[in-house]
């Protein structure tokens, strides 16, 4: 037995073409129409949105940056990290771990064309910094990393900062220089910039700078020792905090027990708390605004029940049954929901693949902006995911459904 018989679609569907003599239900019909599809679309924009940000937020904390950062403490404070070789081979040898370096990192001023900006220097052997994808593969570049370990890369931000082209020399100023009778004395150093990057993420670019690590070493007088070991890993998701250690940072930290581990979600917990109380926030508001589009079914069909009482007498007596008028005036709003909906996903995800030009667009009419500064990020990000297109759709069937009951 089917579930709706052959002559309720077609009285359900001779409604929907009403006329605006026969009621007006046709423009009801309309209204609703272009109300489920503008609201499923936003939902559909505004979750592709937000997955575009978190990834891009994620890839701009985890692109250059260690998933686990393993520290010496002595008293209370870090303490250089010798016979670093040893410990990075006990690294390699987990299976989860796919990068482990020695590092020497510190903060400095650089100096160049009468300019200045403060600068975190990350000292690397050169053969470990060609294998950071973000690096060595970035949005754009100039120069050539094979020269990384004879000169120093930098950040397009950075560069851009003190006017520095490939070539150009850069002099960094370091205050823990070498100790004199008359105490510590500043550390000047002049080196040639060989590379630079642009990785997308606006902190990574403005302030990073990388050396060869014996020339960090020499520098920042770390003979023989480095200041960290950073580590990737194959599932950066995987590596819990520092009170809850995920599988893989427990077994980082029972390869080399003498060291303490510091994970990128312990340096991030704050933005991911903020960013899963984003993300319920914005599923609760943009659920509303489907449901209000969708109860503009439900005003259709109040009014398309109250015009046709006398043709639901009519059905009535020929031998129609409750259940099939209610099934007629169920195709009627399904249809409409069925319709907006499909209308919607196409709609909300060509915005969200043209995301670009329409913001543009958007800036331009209004005289606003993308501020990398503000954001981090180069560009808006989207990022389409077929979970959140099903959701946005099973979310307006289900209310569309849902509110031609009850009429």
């Amino acid at each position: 037995m089917k579930l709706f018989a052959p002559h309720e679609w077609l009285i359900a569907w001779r409604y929907l073409r009403a006329r605006r003599r026969e009621g007006g239900v046709s423009v009801m019909t309309w209204i609703s129409l272009i109300g489920i599809t503008l609201a499923v679309a936003a939902l559909i924009l505004t979750l592709a949105v937000r997955t575009g940000f978190r990834i891009a937020f994620t890839e701009r904390i985890l692109g250059a940056n260690a998933h686990v950062a393993l520290y010496r403490f002595e008293g209370g404070r870090t303490a250089p990290i010798a016979d670093y070789d040893s410990i990075v081979k006990e690294l390699q040898a987990i299976p989860e771990v796919t990068r482990a370096a020695p590092l020497v990192r510190a903060q400095v001023m650089a100096s160049a064309n009468r300019r200045n900006a403060g600068v975190e220097v990350y000292g690397e052997r050169a053969e470990d910094l060609r294998t950071i994808p973000l690096i060595i593969h970035p949005e754009s570049a100039q120069g050539d990393p094979e020269t990384l370990g004879r000169d120093v890369a930098i950040g397009i931000g950075l560069a851009r900062k003190l006017g520095l082209f490939v070539g150009d020399a850069i002099t960094l100023i370091s205050p823990d220089g070498p100790k004199t009778l008359i105490g510590t004395t500043p550390r000047i150093g002049k080196y040639r910039v060989g590379y630079i990057f642009e990785t997308g993420r606006y902190d990574t670019d403005a302030t990073r700078l990388y050396m060869g690590l014996a020339e960090a070493q020499k520098f920042f007088n770390h003979a023989g020792t480095v200041s960290e070991i950073e580590v990737m890993v194959a599932d950066p998701s995987a590596v819990g905090t520092r009170r809850e250690p995920g599988p893989v940072t427990q077994a980082i930290a029972d390869a080399v027990p003498l060291l303490s581990p510091w994970t990128w979600k312990d340096g991030s917990a704050g933005f991911l708390a903020a960013l899963k109380l984003e993300d319920t926030g914005m599923l609760i508001i943009m659920s509303v605004i489907v449901l209000i589009a969708t109860l503009n079914i439900t005003s259709g069909l109040v009014m398309l029940v109250k015009n046709k009482g006398r043709d639901i007498g009519i059905l009535r007596s020929i031998g129609l049954s409750r259940g099939a008028i209610l099934r007629i005036f169920f195709i009627c709003g399904a249809l409409v929901g069925v319709a907006g909906t499909a209308f919607g996903i196409v709609l909300g995800s060509l915005c969200a693949i043209y995301i670009d030009p329409i913001f543009d667009l958007v800036s331009w009419a209004t005289g606003g902006g993308w501020d990398p500064a503000k954001y981090g990020i180069s560009k808006l990000p989207s990022q389409l995911v077929a979970g959140d297109i099903l959701w946005s759709a099973a979310l307006s069937l289900g209310l569309s459904f849902l509110v031609t009951i009850l009429p």
